[in-house]
């Protein structure tokens, strides 16, 4: 009887995890949720607050977004 009840403990808590794991955000963390960072070896997002996966704290100013938009080069934006 402790076998039976040890099996069925084992078989929901099988069914929890693959719950779980199903219900789970698999984006990349840099992107907002429905973005992917598709074939590109970079895996760039795009630029602008809504693409992030978290949304930055302060207001988004003008020179925030040209920031954004110059990642990943080296050189920084005309707007400074």
């Amino acid at each position: 009887m402790a076998l039976l009840k040890l099996a069925a403990l084992g078989a929901l808590g099988y069914a929890a995890w693959k719950y779980y794991e199903s219900a789970k955000d698999n984006s990349p963390p840099a992107f907002a949720t429905g973005q992917e960072p598709g074939h590109n070896f970079a895996k760039v997002r795009d630029a602008g607050p809504d693409a992030m996966a978290d949304h930055p704290a302060h207001e988004w100013s003008k020179e925030d977004q040209a920031s954004d938009e110059s990642f990943p080069a080296s050189d920084p934006p005309a707007t400074y």
